[in-house]
């Protein structure tokens, strides 16, 4: 006998509840469906739930089809069958009800399948409730997390795309053109960079938005982003009437601009304000929690990227005022020539390198053109740069020939013992014979612009780098000697215009020989074209680029150079030189002149020759200019330069120099290497 304690004699007469109760309390109807007879059983609360009629329903299937969408009805179908196949007792789906007033309720019916002793099945019983609200509540659910992993995700994009910002522009246009603010919410941002307890403004805010000023702000004035350096916190500013509040000067300024919340953040680095951020929200009131998190997380990412940028900044405009000071201060003018010259620092990288050019004036209408490249991208290349730089041009200056000053100016860097070799092209153009002796050390081919803008590529037999040259004793450069026409241009270059990762140097020279071909003719735009192109690609090396242009000559004002090399002791090869002299003037219309420039010459001729020990080159040209002068040179070996003297009355000796000071309408001496120049210059018809 089973023994109950004595209840409550207040119990109810249905206690305990029947199933059918509870089921019907908790919002759940039940149903039997015998799948012999197929007709399919459903209780008031079942009934209700499908939203079928009570006194129309006829207890089989047809009447709950009518309730189904389409596909509804072949999906359960198929749901039911698989169960019932498989040998599982128990199933349930989520399925669709259309409603009589043609509304969608979504429906969750579970059942168990009763079997026969042969394990055949005979009937399906179970339940069935209305799961609109659950399965909108666990769609709420999957929606916040969702917007929760996007914003964490925006706010991880943006740290990411930051640590490649090099420049606080780079830093600005990460944040406002990477979508970023348009995924927090924000409509706007504003940026300012603390600088001696000043605020100076990097990033203004929406158009029209600009308060005059706010350029450059204290620290103690009454502006959120004041506020936030002063304190070193976040300030959240929930709604409008919290800013016209907070910020009563500010507010009158900007309350057209339809903000209806904002977050200054201070940016902090190494424990030290370097500057706050300011988002501007149009639709949004108050920040949550995360909101608040994510974007103090967001600053800190800010923060590290602008003090990375603004260290590169100061680095780089002081590693570039270094390369820049040890350029050239301004290109001579050049008589017969025009010249474009240009430097690009490198775009990418923390410092710039040691690209450089040169023009050098030489004596006789000459002139030198150099571009070259030092090893390296540091300010260390930068200062060997500017050493070389001035080495070669005081031995190109002293008249040496183009093989030697290479030679000379490897052996410099040889000597300076800093590891670093230099690719470099020297080219020495004669502007009125347009003759150009040009000597390369391990640098990319010159390319040579026709007058019809076509271009070409100038393969020049070279030597190795300079610095390499020394170490490997071979310093014997090779000398290309090319004739440039009136109007042609002579382009040299470093290889940071050519080269691009992924490409050989090849495809770069004919890419750039393209952009020559296709430039214009104006020298200074096509000098600008180049640099643009390397500008739009960026690059990791830095770039210079020379350009010279014979100028056409103007009819009548030029001859033609001749030259003749005069042996010591062979009168023949001396008479062949006053001849050719003789002949010269003649046929350059020297006219009354004639007899002067003839003396000269033989004066020069014979001091060589005299005071010198070996044979002497002679040469006679017509330089361009405004006016027509006739141009008599004597080389020699002998680094002695002549000097007037007093011969006295009865001397012998001395008196050439004075007839030489007197006939010429210029003259002097020039330093050339391992000897001299002495020369003579007449104006002629």
């Amino acid at each position: 006998m089973v023994h109950r304690e004595a209840g409550p004699a207040s119990l109810p007469d249905d206690w305990p509840a029947k199933p059918e109760l509870s089921l019907a309390l908790t919002g759940m109807g039940c149903f039997d469906w015998d799948l012999g007879s197929g007709l399919l059983h459903l209780d008031r609360v079942a009934l209700g739930i499908l939203d079928v009629n009570e006194d129309d329903y006829d207890g089989t299937r047809a009447n709950v089809l009518e309730r189904l969408p389409p596909g509804e009805n072949d999906r359960l179908d198929a749901f039911v069958s698989e169960a019932i196949s498989s040998g599982e007792d128990g199933c349930g789906a989520y399925f669709r009800v259309r409603r009589r007033d043609g509304t969608l309720r979504w429906t969750h019916a579970q059942g168990t399948v009763r079997r026969d002793e042969t394990g055949r099945p005979q009937r399906l019983i179970g339940i069935m409730r209305d799961a609109t609200q659950e399965l909108a509540d666990s769609m709420a659910r999957l929606e916040l997390d969702e917007e929760r992993r996007r914003r964490t995700t925006v706010v991880e994009g943006a740290t990411a795309a930051l640590a490649h910002a090099r420049t606080v522009q780079d830093v600005i246009d990460v944040l406002k053109e990477s979508d970023g603010l348009e995924h927090l919410g924000a409509a706007s941002m504003v940026m300012g960079l603390l600088d001696s307890g000043r605020i100076r403004l990097v990033a203004d805010g929406p158009a029209g938005s600009f308060v005059p000023g706010t350029r450059i702000t204290r620290v103690d004035e009454e502006y959120p982003m004041s506020e936030v350096i002063r304190t070193l916190a976040p300030r959240f500013i929930e709604t409008a009437e919290d800013f016209a509040t907070s910020y009563a000067g500010l507010w009158p300024h900007i309350s057209h601009l339809g903000i209806t919340s904002a977050a200054y953040l201070p940016l902090i680095a190494q424990g030290r304000p370097i500057g706050a951020v300011g988002l501007l929200y149009g639709d949004k009131i108050g920040f949550t929690t995360e909101d608040r998190n994510l974007l103090v997380a967001l600053g800190s990412g800010i923060a590290q990227s602008l003090q990375r940028a603004v260290l590169f900044e100061q680095e780089h405009d002081l590693a570039e005022g270094l390369q820049r000071a040890m350029l050239p201060r301004r290109i001579p003018a050049v008589a017969g020539a025009e010249i474009a010259v240009r430097y690009r620092s490198a775009r990418l990288g923390r410092d710039v390198g040691g690209d450089w050019y040169d023009v050098i004036p030489l004596p006789g209408g000459r002139v030198g053109a150099v571009i070259g490249d030092v090893q390296g991208h540091d300010t260390d290349a930068a200062a060997v740069m500017g050493q070389l730089r001035i080495v070669l041009r005081a031995y190109a200056a002293e008249g040496h020939t183009p093989a030697t000053v290479m030679a000379r100016a490897s052996e410099f860097l040889h000597e300076l013992d800093t590891d670093r070799f230099a690719t470099c092209v020297y080219a020495e153009a004669d502007l009125a014979t347009g003759v150009v002796r040009m000597v390369r050390a391990g640098h990319v081919d010159p390319m040579i612009r026709d007058t019809d803008g076509s271009c070409r590529r100038l393969p020049a037999e070279g030597g190795l780098p300079l610095g390499l040259s020394t170490e490997f004793g071979r310093v014997d450069y090779p000398v290309n000697t090319v004739e440039l026409d009136p109007g042609q241009t002579l382009v040299l270059y470093t290889d940071g215009l050519v080269e691009m990762p992924g490409t050989d140097l090849d495809e770069g020279m004919q890419r750039l020989a393209g952009v020559i071909a296709d430039g214009p003719r104006d020298l200074q735009e096509l000098a600008d074209r180049l640099c643009g192109v390397v500008d739009g690609r960026g690059g990791e090396d830095d770039v210079a680029v020379l350009l010279l242009r014979r100028q056409g000559a103007s009819p009548g004002r030029t001859g033609g150079r001749l030259q003749q090399q005069v042996g010591r002791g062979e009168p023949e090869a001396l008479a062949s030189a006053r001849h050719m002299v003789r002949a010269a003037v003649r046929a350059w219309g020297a006219g009354d002149r004639s007899d002067d420039i003839e003396l000269v010459s033989d004066e020069l001729m014979t001091n060589a020759l005299t005071h010198t020990d070996g044979g002497a080159t002679v040469t006679v040209r017509v330089l361009p200019g405004p006016e027509r002068r006739l141009r008599v040179e004597v080389e020699d070996r002998s680094s002695v330069l002549p000097r007037i003297q007093d011969a006295g009355e009865t001397g012998i000796s001395g008196r050439g120099l004075v007839l030489v000071d007197v006939l010429a309408d210029e003259w002097g001496v020039e330093s050339r290497g391992g000897g001299k120049s002495v020369w003579g210059e007449f104006t002629i018809p």
